[in-house]
């Protein structure tokens, strides 16, 4: 079995977020922050019908981190868990995933607000979301407990 996986970028994330420093760790604390993908010419026919959606996930790539740890100490905590159990950057793939709202699509650039994501990321790719799919009832949320998630942002510790 080839375990060799290659991806190739079909756009670029365009955001206000210059650096790592003080962003937003999440989509839903960005509301009020817009972001724009290019997306390369060659996938434009792929964005047709995605306009009547509400909300899309983007899944890319954190260009900036180097290497991966196991073990984290997340942005809401300051005890470290195991990376599969966190949503921290320093991944063994470092493959992000955020839910923004779709604002626009003209030609090959998408406008979306809730951008919780750095500028000049590559993009992997886009998933319409549906609510009826997409949400849960009942969850549990592990180490985080009964603690309410507060707004975070982001520092160096995952550079």
């Amino acid at each position: 079995m080839n375990t060799e996986i290659t991806y190739k970028p079909i756009g670029i994330i365009n955001s206000a977020w210059k650096k790592i420093d003080d962003m937003p760790i999440q989509s839903v604390d960005a509301q009020n922050t817009s972001g724009y993908i290019k997306l390369f010419p060659e996938y434009a026919k792929g964005l047709t019908d995605l306009n009547g959606f509400s909300h899309i996930m983007l899944l890319y790539h954190f260009h900036l981190v180097k290497g991966h740890s196991l073990m984290v100490t997340p942005f809401m905590d300051t005890k470290s868990h195991g990376i599969f159990s966190t949503r921290a950057p320093k991944r063994p793939n470092s493959i992000g995933i955020s839910i923004v709202e779709l604002l626009k699509i003209e030609g090959n650039t998408i406008h979306f607000s809730s951008c919780d994501i750095l500028d000049e990321t590559p993009l992997l790719d886009i998933k319409p979301f549906f609510e009826d799919f997409d949400n849960r009832i009942n969850t549990q949320k592990g180490w985080l407990g009964n603690r309410p998630v507060k707004k975070t942002l982001s520092d160096k510790r995952f550079k």
